[in-house]
Parts: C-alpha cells; structure tokens; sequence
C-alpha cells in the first residue's frame, strides 16, 4: 500500500516531485519523506528553478527572524527558564547561544568602532623624535593649580628653571649614538641579561633603529647590521615596531583591541564559567549546562548595551549607568529561575560570582591590551 504524504506541500516539495533514494547521499527514502533522514536535504526531483531558489531564499530567512525574534523574547522576559528550555531539548525553537552572542558582540563592537570617537585620540599620538613629556606646552597649561593665576606662573617657571626637557632631550641623544655607533655589540651585551631584562633593552634597542634608520622588518635590520637571525631578536624587534605605533595612532590602536574583543570573550567566558560549576557543583548541570546559561546572560548584557549607545547616540544623554543595573537585577533573577535556590544562597554566589567575574574581567583586559601593543 502507497503511503500518503504526512503533510501538504506545494511547489517543488509536491507529492509527484517525491524521490525513493536522496539524490544527496544516496540513502533510502519513502514517498512520505519531505526531507532525507540520513542528510535532512530536500526530497525533490524537481529541477531548481529560479523562482524555487527565491522562495527558499525568503523562507529560511523569515524562519531565522522567527527564532530570533522568540529568543530575544524568551531572553528578556524569562532570565534563566530559556537556558532550562534550551538543554531540556527544545533547541529547534531557539537560535544557537554560541552563534546569537558572537553576532551580538560583533555588532556591538562594530557600531563602537563605526563612532569614529577613538580616531579622535590620534592627535596625542607622538611623532618619530617627538618626547613624551612637554612641560611648556597646552599639557601643563590645562592642569589644575589652584584659582591663583600666581600659583601657576610659580609652578610653570620651577617647571623650566629645571630644563627637564632639555636633559631628557640630552639623555635620549647620548643613548641613541651609543646605540647607532655598533648596534650589533649593544645587542649582544643586551642578550648577557636575564631574558625579561634582555627583552626590554633589545626592544630599546630596535627602537631606536626602527626610528633612526626607517626599518620596517626585522630582515632590513638583520641584514643592514649583519644580525642573529633567532626568536629573541625577532621577537624584541617586533615589540618595538608595535610600541611605536601605539604611541603614534593611540586611537588606531584602541580600535584594535576592540575588534578583538568579541572574540576574547569566547576564551573569557569558558574561564569563568568553571567557577560557576564549582559554586553549583550540587547541581544535576553539565558544564556544557552552566556554558550555555553564561551565553544567554551575556547575551542579554550585550543588547542592554546596544539599546544604551543607540539612546545615547539619538539623545545624547548617558543611560549605561541604568542599563547595567538592569542587567544586574535581571542576572540576580536569571540565577534564581535556572539554578533554583534560596534568596540567601543565591545572593551569596551572585555576589562572589560577579567579584570573580570583575577580576577575571580585568586580569583578561590586561592581558588583551598588552598582547596588542606587543603585536600591533
């Protein structure tokens, strides 16, 4: 007996369209089957028509909007009950944790990015033979000495009467000879030091030479200077590339590490979500469990934070404040409703969680920054 189709279709997925065999992989298939078990591809034989390709086009996206728009909701009005749905199996309705706060933290970042606002920080950036330190220029002027113009007309000519500019100025130009009279032998008595302390001064060093003589990779030193081609060299050439940079373009150079930092928070989260499986360790939750929850909570920061630069933008008042507090009663929340426990308990762990939270936080920025200045 022929077995009737389980559902109405239309179009390319009509009943005489139906295959026995997926033209994908092969694998066998019944004429009630709208998709191949083995491979989930389309049990048409139909050819793909223009207008066909369309109507798949608009549907899968007005299906992906279907799923975001309930995952959005599910995420503001049910902190914690989405990440009890999402691993009890109703995965189908949701979009993936992992994919939705990756887009979010792009956009995010990107919309910060876009401001144009840290370009601005350019104009601090110094020049080639510039020194970081002007006493006689606008830096000083701007400071605080008190209401007294005379207080500050004192202070400003102590400031000269020590030439501070004049001997750093002498200091740097005496160190730079020294090194551009053999740059190989200052190398070599530098490498004679602990390996941090031989790193700093060759960094120094290939400072110095990156500026003088306008190298641009570390080959044009090793071959202008006849250098040891190793690790160290390369590596404390690099730094002083970067070093340089990051205080020509300081703004460039924060544009940077913002564009780093949707991924940074996929090597942060995992981090700190072994904190909340030791905290609920109790708890019947995989890690995978508590993985998931940290995704939906961050999730739910990141647009508090892109409603927040969007009001910001329009109205031009600062509403972050606001939102992060929110985010911290909605977090409180979402802690109660996922891992069910007391108000006491709970208040415990949030409060240890988010100091872990803030120093993990700030241990990652760290980290981040300074391995950006050092490649940058």
């Amino acid at each position: 007996m022929e077995t009737k189709p389980s559902v109405n279709t239309t179009g390319r997925y009509q009943l005489r369209y139906r295959g026995v065999e997926c033209l994908n992989c092969g694998h066998p298939l019944d004429i009630s089957d709208k998709y191949c078990p083995n491979c989930s591809q389309a049990n048409s034989t139909k050819k793909l028509t223009l207008k066909d390709f369309f109507e798949e086009f608009f549907s899968n996206i007005i299906s992906y909007d279907s799923k975001l728009f309930r995952t959005l909701g599910s995420l503001l009005l049910r902190p914690g009950r989405i990440t009890k749905a999402y691993i009890s199996g109703q995965r189908v309705s949701y979009t993936n944790p992992f994919r939705f706060l990756l887009s979010l933290a792009i956009i995010y970042f990107l919309l910060i990015g876009l401001s144009g606002d840290l370009e601005r920080l350019d104009r601090f950036g110094t020049g080639p033979n510039e020194l970081p330190i002007n006493f006689s220029g606008s830096m000083v002027e701007d400071l605080d000495f008190g209401n007294s113009q005379e207080d500050k007309a004192q202070v400003m000519a102590e400031l000269d009467s020590l030439e501070l500019n004049d001997l750093i100025s002498e200091k740097i130009k005496v160190r730079d000879s020294i090194i551009m009279a053999d740059p190989k032998k200052q190398l070599i008595a530098a490498s004679e030091k602990t390996f941090f302390g031989s790193l700093i001064r060759k960094q120094e060093i290939f400072g110095t030479l990156i500026q003088k003589d306008t190298l641009y990779v570390f080959d044009d030193a090793k071959n202008k200077y006849l250098l040891d081609d190793n690790w160290h060299n390369r590596t404390s050439f690099n730094m002083a590339r970067s070093i340089i940079r990051v205080k020509r373009q300081p703004g460039a150079y924060l544009n940077s590490v913002l564009s780093k930092l949707p991924f940074t928070t996929f090597f942060y989260l995992p981090v700190f979500t072994i904190f909340i499986w030791l905290v609920y360790i109790r708890k019947k939750y995989t890690y995978t469990d508590h993985l998931i929850f940290s995704f939906h909570n961050q999730s739910l920061f990141f647009i508090l934070l892109i409603i927040s630069y969007l009001i910001d933008s329009v109205f031009g008042i600062d509403t972050s404040g606001i939102f992060i507090l929110i985010f911290a009663i909605y977090l409180y929340k979402a802690m109660r409703n996922f891992y069910d426990q007391g108000r006491f308990k709970t208040i415990v762990k949030y409060i240890f969680l988010n100091t872990i939270f803030v120093i993990l936080a700030i241990m990652g920025a760290a980290l981040l920054f300074a391995g950006s200045m050092f490649t940058y």
